[in-house]
């Protein structure tokens, strides 16, 4: 199944199916919000997948692509960031001089969560000078997830998939990292494409929890990179489990991979503007892309290896914010 959710004039949304060619959308009978799904996804599921059926079978619905579309999930009750590529961790501490990462232990911080930028919206920041970042991702909307789960039984309780732009501030970030309490300026609000879908609508490219597909991401309409999402060191049910450890997951909780990435870097490019920097650093001895300036517009978007439509696409300029 695919899900949207539309403004309606309420924090949440209005939850809607999405036709598998990302064409036409309806309203979901019986459940008002992707959180409530979520929180009952046993007892509702079945009713969906009759109304996702009958609106593939046919060719009405309403115009899903001149929707007024939020992100499916508009605010989470936690939002968890992992780092589960090893390609780009290890660029990162080569060039940075960071300690090296443990072995065997996922990294992982908890952001903000009472908001997700729909795909479409512009990103507001206060300041240039703080090294204005994008990092694609892919990520995960579990519901109830018992503390102590297994990677197995987290695998479980997968119940969609979505694509995240994890918006940093490089500048900032250093300086916080240092007071060993983690991020809160460095972080603001994420963005999500317009689809999440149920991991069947992947096939065979829904592989060991990962998905086995590139994330496409384009700036100022010139290519930035390809990265496929497979390479990840530890897989969603992994991350899931490591951040079940000592606490429930609740329902509605979303976790993400942290910035896709390959080892092959040169050739097929990056999902963020400080991995580029990095190699650049290393081949030319200094960094000569710049972080985004207000009014440069960032696109990202994960399709199937058939071209098919999936998640949809994340569209976004970054302009002024905060108080003049």
């Amino acid at each position: 199944m695919r899900f949207a959710t539309l403004h309606d004039g309420t924090p949440d949304g209005r939850l809607h199916l999405v036709s598998r060619d990302n064409l036409r959308c309806i309203p979901t009978e019986g459940v008002q919000t992707l959180q409530q799904l979520i929180e009952s996804w046993d007892a509702l599921a079945p009713s969906l997948e009759e109304q996702y059926a009958a609106l593939n079978a046919s060719e009405e619905g309403p115009d899903f692509t001149a929707a007024p579309v939020m992100a499916p999930m508009p605010r989470a009750w936690q939002w968890l960031d992992g780092s589960a590529y090893d390609s780009h961790g290890d660029l990162m501490q080569k060039v940075f001089n960071h300690d090296p990462n443990p072995k065997g232990r996922p990294l992982m911080y908890q952001g903000l969560s009472d908001r997700f930028y729909g795909p479409l919206c512009d990103i507001p920041l206060p300041r240039e000078e703080d090294g204005i970042d994008f990092e694609g991702e892919f990520g995960v909307i579990v519901d109830a997830v018992p503390m102590g789960s297994t990677a197995a039984e987290a695998r479980a309780h997968i119940r969609l998939l979505v694509q995240i732009n994890d918006w940093s501030l490089r500048a900032v970030a250093p300086v916080e990292m240092k007071t060993g309490f983690g991020w809160i300026h460095a972080k603001p609000a994420c963005s999500m494409a317009p689809v999440a879908v149920t991991p069947d609508e992947l096939g065979a490219a829904w592989r060991d929890a990962r998905v086995d597909l590139p994330l496409a991401v384009d700036l100022n309409g010139a290519e930035f990179g390809r990265a496929e999402g497979y390479p990840m060191s530890y897989g969603f049910d992994e991350l899931l489990a490591h951040a079940a450890c000592t606490r429930d997951l609740v329902a509605g909780t979303v976790l993400g991979s942290g910035t896709v990435s390959n080892e092959n870097f040169r050739e097929i490019g990056s999902s963020c503007m400080a991995e580029r920097r990095a190699i650049e650093l290393l081949d030319e001895g200094a960094p000569r892309t710049p972080f985004l300036s207000f009014g440069d517009r960032v696109r990202m978007e994960c399709r199937l290896r058939d071209g098919g439509a999936l998640f949809g696409a994340i569209d976004q300029k970054v302009v002024k914010g905060g108080r003049a």
